[in-house]
């Protein structure tokens, strides 16, 4: 009883110490951002922002007059001002979009259709030039439209490869099919995706015929699919490796070709078992697109860091990097809640048919 006693009393005295920790960073967080934080500033005589009220309260609150200022060239980069409305558009859709998939009486075969119209306009409202809408160049275009493009239609189209390549390595009557699925992964995993960017941008015009130039978001875009399908094909492989063979045996006997017994018996238990691993992924490459800072293009984080380099806004970069921890927090939650709804309509029991006597 003693020994219990002065484990339970240091255990207790551990807990109140960090509890006292963590009460004292909360307070101090509150005080910076709301207590003592500045919210908007003055305008000088030439109409620009007079920022010193900021800079004197540096180290004792923030400074949210920047998101005020900012925020429209953080959120949508160098697309047109008067134009600006065609990529609040496409965020609203996207988010529409992901708030319909979250919903279980949505998943029906029309989603499917409901995603491919809702892609198609967004490029309708992004590149513009049909319907009377200016064309608008995608070297113009940067902030959150650019990162919800590249990871949306990245893993959109990345993950039919993804099952071709883990169905290609597991055929074991086609040998060349085989070897090229594993040369794809093999090479695809063993570098690093800032080379494939690398390659997408400097290397590849090289290769293409003269007159022939493809945009620099497209051969990221491309550079994106090739890599987020070699991972997810290691993934899809994995539950195919995990289905029991019986499965296909039983599919088999009862009279199914090989593509009907994997798309009505293996594919739904194979993808039901690796449901936190594709999530996983997918949230991974969705951050992921904050790499393509380095070939020039303007996505979310460039465009937050970009907001803090003029001059006035130097030194409240804090402020800004809380806003886009806000808005990637609260896409990946969205896709680990789609992975929780999934799990647990999937886990759900079924009750037997019973044939009426």
């Amino acid at each position: 009883m003693r020994s219990s006693l002065r484990v339970r009393v240091f255990s207790a005295a551990v807990t109140l110490a960090l509890a006292l920790v963590l009460l004292d960073g909360l307070w101090h967080f509150f005080s910076w951002a709301i207590v003592h934080a500045i919210w908007s500033v003055p305008r000088g005589a030439d109409g620009a922002p007079d920022t010193d009220l900021c800079r004197a309260a540096i180290g004792r609150g923030a400074c949210w007059a920047v998101i005020g200022e900012k925020f429209r060239f953080i959120l949508f980069g160098f697309y047109p001002h008067a134009l600006q409305w065609r990529s609040a558009i496409v965020v609203a859709l996207f988010v529409l979009l992901f708030a319909l998939s979250l919903n279980p009486r949505f998943w029906r075969p029309a989603l499917v259709a409901v995603w491919l119209a809702v892609l198609a306009l967004v490029a309708v409202l992004m590149w513009g030039g049909v319907f009377g809408l200016e064309f608008v160049a995608a070297d113009q275009w940067g902030g959150l439209p650019i990162t919800l493009i590249l990871a949306t239609f990245g893993l959109a189209l990345s993950f039919p490869l993804a099952i071709l390549v883990a169905l290609g390595r597991r055929a074991s009557g086609l040998p060349v099919i085989r070897w090229i699925a594993v040369a794809y992964v093999e090479l695809i995993r063993g570098v690093p995706l800032i080379s494939l960017l690398f390659m997408a941008s400097v290397m590849l015009p090289l290769f293409l015929p003269e007159g022939i130039d493809i945009n620099k978001l497209l051969r990221a875009q491309l550079a994106f699919i090739l890599f987020a399908g070699a991972y997810l094909a290691e993934v899809v492989r994995a539950g195919l490796q995990a289905l029991p063979r019986g499965q296909q045996e039983a599919a088999a006997a009862l009279g199914l070709s090989y593509w009907q017994a994997t798309r009505l018996v293996v594919l739904p238990q194979a993808l039901r078992h690796v449901i936190p691993m594709l999530v996983n992924t997918f949230i991974g490459f969705f951050k992921d697109t904050s790499l393509v800072l380095i070939i020039g293009i303007f996505d979310l984080m460039t465009t937050g860091r970009t907001a803090t380099l003029e001059p006035r806004w130097q030194g409240f970069g804090n402020e800004v990097y809380l806003l886009l921890a806000a808005i990637y927090f609260a896409f990946c939650f969205a896709m680990a809640r789609i992975s929780r709804l999934l799990e647990r309509r999937l886990n759900e029991p079924h009750l037997p048919i019973v044939e009426p006597a």
